[in-house]
């Protein structure tokens, strides 16, 4: 893969053969952003666990404390007074079977969460196919499946990221903006670490946290010492 002139300058800054500490790391990836618009900070953690056991599944939610400095649109399915509710909180989009055929058939996308109370999960199940790829589809352990409607357009709002095992076993989550201060990625960044190691499947064999990296959009990975976080 080619790499542009701006990725192998910053590239230069990271000691490949070194693993940082979280200080250390946050530091040198707000020196790495480079890019000309605000890039997002990214974690990514390759575990030791086996996501195709369903005892060795990782998936949750967690609030970060400083945001994620983007712009959640949040859409919510449901009806009557949960409906009422949704749309005081301040939910970008609610409805019902009405969304069905604009998202099926006209692939209406421009949301970023999906919120249901339990009695539409049948209606959003028929959208499945569509949300399930894009990991929009509302789940108990996220806490988007819910009556509590209010609460979880607030936390998504503050700042609330869903975390989960992809088919590579790695979890990959944004921890802000390279335009935060090193104080504010710092806690958020402690605050995902303790929900992933919470998270740890009590079955779980061997190693847990194999390899922790830190990157901007467009920068180079910045690696940190698992063994800090066992």
């Amino acid at each position: 893969m080619k790499r542009g002139k701006k990725y192998l300058e910053t590239a230069k800054l990271v000691d490949r053969s070194v693993l940082y500490d979280t200080a250390e790391a946050i530091a040198l990836v707000k020196k790495t952003a480079v890019a000309k618009f605000d890039e997002t900070v990214e974690l990514h953690i390759r575990t030791g666990c086996d996501g195709r056991h369903a005892e060795e599944q990782i998936r949750g939610a967690v609030v970060l404390p400083n945001g994620t400095g983007k712009v959640v649109r949040v859409l919510v399915f449901a009806k009557g007074v949960k409906a009422d509710e949704a749309q005081a909180a301040g939910a970008d989009y609610v409805g019902a079977e009405e969304l069905i055929p604009k998202i099926q058939n006209e692939g209406w996308l421009d949301f970023d969460v999906v919120v249901a109370t339990p009695d539409m999960m049948g209606v959003v199940g028929r959208l499945g196919k569509v949300l399930g790829p894009k990991g929009l589809m509302p789940n108990p352990k996220a806490g988007t499946v819910t009556m509590d409607v209010t609460k979880a357009i607030n936390d998504i709002k503050a700042g609330k990221i869903e975390y989960r095992l992809d088919k590579s076993n790695i979890v990959h989550v944004p921890v802000g903006k390279a335009s935060f201060t090193e104080e504010q990625l710092t806690e958020n960044f402690e605050a995902v670490m303790a929900a992933i190691i919470k998270a740890k499947p009590a079955s779980l064999k061997g190693t847990y946290l194999k390899n922790i990296t830190l990157a901007t959009t467009m920068g180079p990975g910045i690696r940190l010492n698992p063994i800090k976080f066992a």
